[in-house]
């Protein structure tokens, strides 16, 4: 008795991974040279190393998504392989999630056990004493030991308006998906685009709140505990947003091309999956970073 295999396509070796650690490690170095740089108010080359990584990110991604797309669209792909990349793709949102795990695990160390330890707690009282006597035990911490002092960002105005735009892109990038499903082509077009929109608004303004941070607020990168854990947090989550802006982008293309059916469209699925994450690191960083 004959038994029939399934065909499982192994694509040919490709540049593009290569390349995608070549221009993460420069986004890394890059990245690290620039907030030296920037907070000791000294020229170098920081800024155009990381515009270099972020440009070959940039390259590497539609290289390789172009690659996927043709092989998707010549029907190589077949229902296995559809699963490992459902899988792939969960573990990858699971890393996401444990990526952001440690950022704010920073944050609460800071806040919970730092702070207050430096304020007596846990009969330290003569730690304080000895490292910084006239230390106020208090979150937003907006005063350093060497006397900078910033503003706390409040959770009101652009944070606000963020919320409600990130919130509304969840719904808007659902409904897309629905239209999908049922084939409606036109209200797909119309609910991703608004999605799309909605994610160059949030970077826009995120940009807008930077600004007034540094330039009003006295808020930077290199004002204290609170400054650090601001931009890191926020910083990192706009690099994803920016990214998802970009997948969700590719994708209209490909829906404005025809691309996509009811029944075959993990890629829009994936990009869908990304971006709700996204929105809830958000929710959860709005509550944790601008409330509390």
């Amino acid at each position: 008795m004959s038994e029939k295999y399934e065909k499982y396509y192994v694509p040919a070796e490709s540049p593009w991974p290569f390349m995608g650690a070549v221009a993460l490690f420069l986004i890394a170095v890059g990245a690290g040279n620039f907030v030296i740089e920037t907070t000791r108010d000294k020229e170098g080359y920081g800024g155009y190393i990381l515009a270099a990584g972020l440009i070959t990110l940039v390259v590497m991604l539609f290289g390789w998504f172009r690659n996927q797309i043709h092989e998707s669209m010549s029907g190589m792909y077949s229902s296995q392989l559809g699963r490992s990349y459902r899988q792939g793709m969960a573990w990858f949102i699971f890393s996401e999630v444990m990526f952001f795990a440690a950022f704010f695990g920073a944050l609460f160390y800071a806040r919970v056990i730092a702070v207050p330890w430096l304020g007596g707690a846990s009969n330290n009282d003569m730690t304080g004493e000895v490292l910084w006597p006239t230390f106020n035990a208090i979150w937003p911490l907006i005063e350093t030991p060497g006397g900078t002092k910033t503003e706390a960002m409040g959770w009101y105005g652009l944070p606000l308006i963020n919320t409600i735009i990130l919130m509304v892109s969840s719904v808007t990038c659902h409904m897309a998906h629905v239209a999908l499903e049922e084939n409606k082509r036109k209200y797909l077009k119309i609910w991703l685009s608004l999605t799309v929109i909605l994610g160059c608004i949030f970077l826009a303004l995120q940009v807008e709140e930077y600004i007034h941070a540094y330039t009003e607020m006295g808020l930077t990168l290199d004002a204290g505990i609170y400054g650090n854990t601001f931009f890191m947090l926020t910083g990192f989550h706009g690099f994803h947003v920016t990214l998802g802006t970009v997948i969700l982008f590719i994708m209209l293309l490909r829906v404005f091309k025809g691309h996509f059916t009811p029944d075959n469209h993990f890629a829009f699925q994936a990009g869908s999956w990304y971006w709700h994450f996204v929105d809830v690191v958000w929710v959860m960083l709005f509550f944790f970073v601008y409330i509390l």
